[in-house]
Parts: C-alpha cells; sequence; structure tokens
C-alpha cells in the first residue's frame, strides 16, 4: 500500500518503514554503529559513515517526510540545528523576513549568530501578507514563519504566504511545530520546507532533543543533505528509535492535547481572575477563519495573562501549581506551564518581546493528556491563590 493513500493513523505505524530484513524484526533496530563494511574501496550496502547515514535515523527520515507528504527527510541534533541548515543555504547580503512573535531560539541563532555573516534578518508582522509584502526587496530570498507562532497563538495563512512567496522567488519555510501533521501540513499549501523541532510533540516524551526538516524538491534536498553531511549536527540512533517509538501514537496524542486544549482554553476564558487568553480556536481570534481552514484542530498551546497583568502574581500561580510541572519546553504527555520571558524568549530583548505582545505577566501552558478534570482543577486552586 503506497504511503501516499494511507490514512494519518496508519501513516504514523507504518509509512517508510519496513522490517528488519536480517531478522524480520517489526521495530527498526537501533543501529549503534559508527561505521560499515565494505568490501572493496566503494562497494558498501548503501552505509559507510553514520553522520552520513544511519539506518535507524533514515527510517526515521523518510516516516517523517510521508507524515508531511514530502519526499525528503532529514533529521538533526536539534531543532535549531535543522535551521541552522536552512539559513546556511543563504549567502551574505541576503535577507530573512520572519515573524515577530517566534521562538526565542530562532531569533537568537538569527541575530547572534548568523548577522554576523552579514544576512539581514527583518521581523515583522505576518498575518496580512499585503504588509509583509510591503518588506520583500530584491535582497529578500526566504520567508520564515511559525504558525501558530510561539508563544501569541497567532496565525499565519500558509497559502497566502506560498503565493507571495513564488511571486517573488522566494523560498518558503514553515515551523510546524505546534501543529505537527496531524493538525496541518505546511507542503501541501506551498510550502518550500517544514521544520520540527522534534523534541516537542513528535517525540512526544520530553526524553529526545531533535529536529527535522522536510521538503518536495529534490535540488534544495540535496543542498540541504550537503549541509547536514558537511556541518555533522545528526541525531544519534538511538534518539531515532525513541522517536520512531514515539510518533506511532502521535494521532492518538494530537487528538487528546487538542481536546484538551479546547476545553481548559474555554475554561480559562470564563474565569474572574484571567484577563487575556490566546488560542486560535476561539471565533473572536484574530484570524481564526485561516486556522479553520489550514488546521484539523486546534492543538493544546494556550497562552493567557491574568487581570491586572502582575508579574508577582503570575510567577503566583506558575510556582503553585501541582500537576502542571513548571519548565521549558512542550508538547509532552506532561502539562508543562511555562514563563516565556524568562524561559523560552529570554533572548528576545524585553522592548521587541514586547511589541509583539510577550509580556513579563505572559503564562504558556502546554497542555498534555492527563485527565482534564485534574488540569482544571489545577488550574483553579493555583489561580485561587492571587488576590482578587
Amino acid at each position: 500500500m503506497k504511503n501516499s493513500k494511507m490514512k494519518f493513523g496508519t501513516k504514523v505505524i507504518h509509512a517508510g518503514l519496513e522490517a528488519d530484513p536480517t531478522t524480520g524484526a517489526v521495530m527498526t533496530p537501533i543501529y549503534q554503529t559508527s561505521t560499515y563494511k565494505q568490501a572493496s574501496p566503494g562497494d558498501h550496502k548503501g552505509y559507510e559513515y553514520s553522520r552520513t547515514g544511519n539506518p535507524t535515523r533514515n527510517a526515521l527520515e523518510n516516516n517523517i517526510a510521508a507524515l508531511e507528504n514530502g519526499k525528503f527527510g532529514l533529521c538533526f541534533g536539534s531543532g535549531l540545528a535543522a535551521i541552522d541548515a536552512v539559513i546556511k543555504t543563504l549567502n551574505p547580503g541576503d535577507e530573512v523576513l520572519s515573524t515577530n512573535d517566534l521562538y526565542g531560539g530562532s531569533y537568537r541563532i538569527f541575530t547572534k549568530i548568523f548577522e554576523k555573516y552579514q544576512i539581514k534578518f527583518t521581523f515583522i508582522g505576518m498575518q496580512e501578507m499585503a504588509e509583509v509584502e510591503k518588506h520583500i526587496s530584491k535582497a529578500t530570498k526566504l520567508l520564515w514563519i511559525e504558525t501558530p507562532t510561539n508563544p501569541m497563538m497567532n496565525i499565519i495563512d500558509i497559502k497566502a504566504a506560498s503565493d507571495l512567496a513564488k511571486k517573488h522567488n522566494l523560498l518558503l519555510a514553515v515551523d510546524n511545530t505546534f501543529a505537527t501533521p496531524y493538525l496541518q501540513r505546511p507542503l501541501d499549501l506551498g510550502a518550500d520546507i517544514v521544520m520540527h523541532s522534534i523534541t516537542k510533540y513528535m517525540g512526544g516524551h520530553s526524553d529526545v532533543v531533535m529536529g527535522a526538516l522536510v521538503c518536495k524538491d529534490e535540488k534544495l534536498a540535496e543542498e540541504l543533505y550537503f549541509i547536514q553531511n558537511s556541518s555533522g549536527a545528526v541525531c544519534g540512533p538511538q534518539d531515532s528509535f525513541l522517536v520512531l517509538r514515539g510518533i506511532k501514537t502521535l494521532h492518538l496524542r494530537m487528538q487528546r492535547h487538542s481536546e484538551n486544549g479546547k476545553a481548559l482554553a474555554r475554561h480559562l476564558k470564563n474565569h474572574p481572575k484571567v484577563d487575556k487568553v490566546y488560542w486560535p480556536g476561539f471565533e473572536d481570534h484574530a484570524n481564526h477563519r485561516v486556522a479553520k481552514e489550514q488546521m484539523d484542530d486546534f492543538g493544546g498551546m494556550i497562552s493567557f495573562t491574568i487581570k491586572g497583568n502582575d508579574v508577582k502574581d503570575a510567577n503566583t500561580v506558575m510556582s503553585s501549581l501541582e500537576v502542571f510541572t513548571l519548565a521549558e519546553s512542550l508538547g509532552g504527555v506532561e502539562s508543562l506551564c511555562c514563563h516565556p520571558a524568562s524561559m523560552t524568549h529570554g533572548a528576545i530583548p524585553k522592548e521587541e518581546r514586547e511589541k509583539s505582545g510577550v509580556l513579563d505577566s505572559l503564562i504558556r501552558l502546554s497542555v498534555g493528556v492527563e485527565d482534564i478534570d485534574d488540569l482544571i482543577t489545577d488550574i483553579d486552586q493555583a489561580l485561587m491563590k492571587v488576590n482578587p
């Protein structure tokens, strides 16, 4: 059965994978080796050195490519290593347009690493493509977007961004970490590259750090493979095995994340001590219509502020949670609470953070797969610690 004809729940378990030809093992073995025997120089079984290729990693790369309806997958030692590979396709003098609301690590590698090599980065609101187009110049080569954005949950129209990119002969890269291919498939909407922090929902169990890229164009894939091999920021076979195992339940986990996210977002919106709730499933969300068109559901990521926007109140809530764990990262089966201003977005200067709404009082939740009643009870008891 061809991967393209499989339903998503079947793909996560079977796509790109085959039983081990040596033993018939159903699960892809962990090929814990750095090198491979050659019969004579250049005469080998497809593998020479594990930086260049490893059967466990390659199985994962094929699986992820199939989930995104792409042709070529590449896995890296982290999501930032995957981003690093994309930016290395550019040249000094090139410009990248990116959203002004994005993961702090992306902002850091753009501004602190690549700006030194004369690559320009411009950060703008991308909710309206007409505004984005005003910033495109002859130097612009890449549009880098997140949707939903981290942590303000803004929605960017991938199809409109793709049309704009093609009009100006630009590449479009989409960070699909928050949505995963279960909820959103950017390549189907015209994106050139999809990036994942596999650490998050794809791995799903908070036990692996990894990144991935997926694309359809062979020439682009060859360039990215060359960078992957030359720079060497690859993931190991043990981590590849763990992610292959995690992906097998991606559809089940994402369904529960989305169900719990919806219930908790609605509860927070009606809570007397909560000010604003950022979640794209609300009908009054600025780009809810776009989210509804390009996503199959709205996921388990929520950001919110407490009335008064007092940082002390936010700290009280975060420190009082018992089921939610106060920690960086997201996307695991366990619910996490994060303070973007000091954690995930600490690399972004305060004045820049606040322009996009990332206040010091903002709280971000990664809603896990626990019983929703326990999650709501936990949030309520923490909010009770805040003065009226």
